[in-house]
């Protein structure tokens, strides 16, 4: 029974291992041709190793893990399948796990960014016309900040006239498209203008937003309507 286990271990399950993981880095690497030659060339390694072991077994009757004269072998065969097991965990984790929890970090985060910018675009109140547009301001690059303050300079003065509110809360938000250093994401608003001696005006708005990564930081480069087709 003993050396059943020894067999099964260090003669078949250690190269197995071994052969196993080899391949999963590729699965996780995509297979660039660097990877094929080497995992060739390494898996051919521990099939001549495994051949040499039965051919050693039928000749001696003694096989790696059976031999009680081999036991320096026997751990460096354990040493390797242990590197290759943990090397395959290593990339995949790197290349699978990372990536992934950093796509659902970023999601959420433009989504927030996204919906709070859409809110504040569409809230105006005439007693402060400039806080809502400075929030929005506060989320986007310089350069999207100034055109939209200055287009909404003139908005502000008409609807401060006319002593006109506006207040939106999102209804949903989805992300169109995202990369590593972009994205693109559509909201929907329901929004309601109040103005004096006027009932409530209600209306559901859609936006899209433009949002570049900017020094580690999601910033919105453009914010506009969704027209239907």
């Amino acid at each position: 029974m003993r050396n059943v286990l020894r067999v099964a271990a260090f003669d078949v399950g250690a190269p197995i291992a071994a052969i196993v993981a080899l391949l999963y880095i590729g699965v996780a690497l995509g297979w660039p041709l660097w990877w094929v030659s080497v995992c060739s060339i390494l898996c051919l390694l521990i099939v001549e190793g495994v051949v040499v072991n039965v051919v050693l077994a039928r000749r001696d009757g003694v096989t790696l893990g059976t031999d009680d004269d081999g036991p320096g072998l026997r751990l460096a065969v354990v040493a390797v399948a242990t590197a290759a097991v943990v090397a395959g965990v290593a990339v995949g984790y790197f290349r699978w796990t990372v990536p992934d929890r950093a796509l659902h970090a970023d999601t959420d985060e433009v989504v927030g960014i996204a919906t709070s910018i859409a809110e504040a675009s569409a809230t105006f109140t005439p007693q402060n016309p400039a806080a809502s547009i400075d929030r929005a301001a506060a989320m986007m690059s310089a350069e999207s900040a100034e055109a939209l303050k200055n287009q909404f300079a003139t908005v502000a003065k008409e609807l401060t006239s006319r002593n006109v509110s506006a207040q939106a809360s999102t209804v949903s938000a989805g992300v169109e498209a995202i990369g590593p250093s972009a994205a693109s994401v559509a909201v929907i608003l329901r929004g309601t203008q109040n103005a004096p001696g006027k009932p409530p005006e209600n209306a559901v708005l859609a936006l899209r937003v433009q949002l570049s990564k900017h020094d580690g930081r999601w910033l919105v480069d453009d914010l506009r309507p969704i027209h239907s087709r």
